[in-house]
């Protein structure tokens, strides 16, 4: 929707100047590195031969990393988009980093994984760059320019309410995005998938490590009508509990 899949297209479509055709598989090894050559990845299926997306995303990877060398010119877009979000971002962070420092290759690597972009500060020839977005009364304006740096956050959720996602969803959509995001920052355990939409959490199991006449106390406790004595009073008592259940 930002244009970032758009900026491979041309170069899988047409490749560049002084390209050839990516190796074939039967030519040897030397032969193939000395050759400049093009090599598209993109995100097609073959459902009808067997082969699911990621399989056809991985065997295409295969070729790249197999054929690929210092002359080659590698547009990748969205590797690791067909599985799990972690090992989809371990595979194109492992992809990425062979490409930089192995193939010492050209490339344009389109990916959704912001992660990538600070692995700039460990390869020197990486170049982050992102598809400016702008936010202007609750909306968010595409603008179709590519500046440097890398994106702050993913925009799916407004691509779906333009897209004509029911409203409903989109702001179900929203608010689960809320709640994943506050639990990453704090390093939680994300939510359950598959927990029903409108269910409340659990109630959190008692501490076992606070004796049970303590919790009855400060159960009976109203903050409000302590004075300053009555306060330090309970804490004494409180610690005189602890060391008899201790």
């Amino acid at each position: 929707m930002a244009g970032k899949s758009t900026l491979p297209a041309p170069d899988r479509a047409g490749g560049h100047p002084g390209a050839g055709r990516a190796a074939r598989p039967g030519q040897g090894r030397a032969d193939r590195r000395r050759r400049p050559a093009v090599f598209p990845r993109g995100g097609i299926g073959r459902l009808a031969r067997g082969r699911s997306t990621f399989m056809v995303e991985m065997t295409e990877t295969a070729a790249i990393l197999n054929q690929a060398g210092p002359r080659s010119l590698v547009v990748v877009d969205e590797i690791g988009r067909g599985t799990a979000t972690l090992d989809g971002l371990a595979i194109a962070w492992s992809v990425l980093e062979a490409m930089h420092s192995t193939l010492r290759c050209r490339s344009i690597f389109a990916t959704h994984f912001h992660e990538l972009a600070e692995l700039a500060e460990s390869l020197p020839r990486l170049s982050p760059h992102t598809m400016s977005v702008r936010e202007w009364k609750g909306q968010v304006i595409f603008q179709h320019e590519v500046i440097p740096g890398s994106a702050r956050r993913s925009w799916g959720v407004h691509v779906a309410r333009l897209a004509g996602v029911p409203e409903p969803v989109v702001r179900r959509a929203a608010r689960l995005l809320a709640g994943l995001e506050k639990e990453r920052a704090v390093g939680a355990r994300p939510l359950p998938l598959f927990a029903p939409a409108d269910s409340t959490p659990p109630a959190e199991e008692p501490d076992p490590g606070v004796p049970e006449p303590v919790r009855r106390m400060l159960e009976q406790l109203d903050p409000d009508e302590l004075t300053p004595r009555t306060a330090l009073d309970m804490v004494y008592a409180i610690k005189k509990l602890m060391l008899e259940e201790s």
